[in-house]
Order: structure tokens, then C-alpha cells, then sequence
């Protein structure tokens, strides 16, 4: 069982995501805060990250750079998942090393599984 990460303020549609992945055969943890995000990073078994950009505490960005300079995580795919869209963020957040950006609006929750499934090579 693929386990993943998501840090996402919005509780509606992080519940989403939720029954979603788990419905799909994900094992899912979540937190709700940059301060609660950073935390749960060094979780163990963690195969995938989706990370929201703006955030309570820290941002999302925060958070990346974290994460690429955790020597453990450093390969651990990470999909940004936004409803930030302008050029400079998708830019920052691949200077940063995300694996992949994807903004909110324009994936369904069955896209978004679907990307996930071919990150992770299922």
C-alpha cells in the first residue's frame, strides 16, 4: 500500500482527497498547517507528497525546500497541487524541485489519482 502525504488547508477539500486516495488503496496521512506539515514529513514510509502552496505558518515553498534538503527525502516525489498559476510559481516550485505542479481547478479527483498512479509507477 502507496502511502502519501497531504498538506492542505482547505478541510473540505483535503476530506476529499482523503476518501478519494483511500477509496483508491492509498494509506493517507494529512496535516493542515506548514507547522503541522513540516512535522509530518520525516513520518516514515512515505511514498508521495502532495503539497499545497499556501498555507498557515509556513508556505508551501517552505516546505519544498525542506524536503529537498532532507537527505531522505530527497527523492521522494513531490506534486504540488495549487491554485496558484502564474508562471512564477510553477517556475519557483521546479527551481525547488518539485516533481510536478498541478493547479486545483483545472484536475478532478479521478485525474489526480490517475497522475499519482503514474508518478508512482502503479
Amino acid at each position: 500500500m502507496k502511502r502519501v502525504l497531504i498538506i492542505e488547508d482547505d478541510s473540505f477539500l483535503q476530506s476529499l482527497e482523503v476518501n478519494k486516495l483511500k477509496k483508491e488503496g492509498y494509506d493517507v496521512l494529512t496535516a493542515s498547517t506548514g507547522k503541522e506539515g513540516l512535522q509530518k514529513i520525516n513520518e516514515p514510509g512515505i511514498d508521495i507528497i502532495l503539497l499545497d502552496l499556501v498555507l498557515p505558518n509556513f508556505d508551501g515553498f517552505e516546505i519544498l525546500e525542506k524536503i529537498r534538503a532532507t537527505e531522505a527525502l530527497k527523492k521522494t516525489p513531490v506534486i504540488v497541487f495549487s491554485n496558484l498559476s502564474e508562471e512564477k510559481d510553477i517556475k519557483r516550485s521546479e527551481e525547488l524541485g518539485a516533481t510536478d505542479f498541478m493547479v486545483k481547478s483545472n484536475f478532478t479527483l479521478d485525474e489526480l489519482v490517475e497522475h499519482l498512479n503514474k508518478i508512482l509507477g502503479l
